[in-house]
């Protein structure tokens, strides 16, 4: 599966790219997703998201129009709600959540990450089945 992350961390690169084990086709940048960086997603069937408080309406109305089908979100902590949800589900997408737990004023360790990561790869061998 061709996929794109948005906003990962430097740490995070190698947790994910482990955890993929070279199944899919990752393209991994720093940039949040927003309307001005989502045309970074054609070509891509999935998208990931290492922050959903920037998961716009905008942002998914470009998505769905490049084609995505799949959006996974990343956040640690109990975190937002998923502001985007009803609008995905709208446009053809589908969400999943991917939580990282933490305790509130400290990072999340490097377990949690790790299991995080493999996580949203699970969720994209999931979707795989389905594309």
């Amino acid at each position: 599966m061709k996929v794109i992350a948005y906003g990962i961390r430097p740490s995070e690169k190698g947790l994910l790219a482990q955890a993929n084990h070279k199944k899919h086709e990752i393209t991994l940048i720093s940039n949040p997703l927003s309307a001005e960086t989502a045309f970074y997603a054609q070509g891509k069937e999935a998208v990931i998201v290492f922050a959903p408080s920037g998961v716009s309406g905008h942002a998914l109305k470009v998505l769905a129009a490049l084609g995505i089908r799949f959006i996974a979100t990343r956040f640690d902590g109990p975190g937002p709600g998923s502001p985007g949800k009803g609008t995905a589900a709208r446009l053809g997408i589908l969400w999943a959540n991917v939580t990282v737990p933490s305790t509130p004023g400290q990072a999340p360790s490097l377990e949690d990450l790790q299991r995080a990561a493999a996580q949203t790869i699970r969720q994209l061998d999931d979707w795989q089945l389905l594309a």
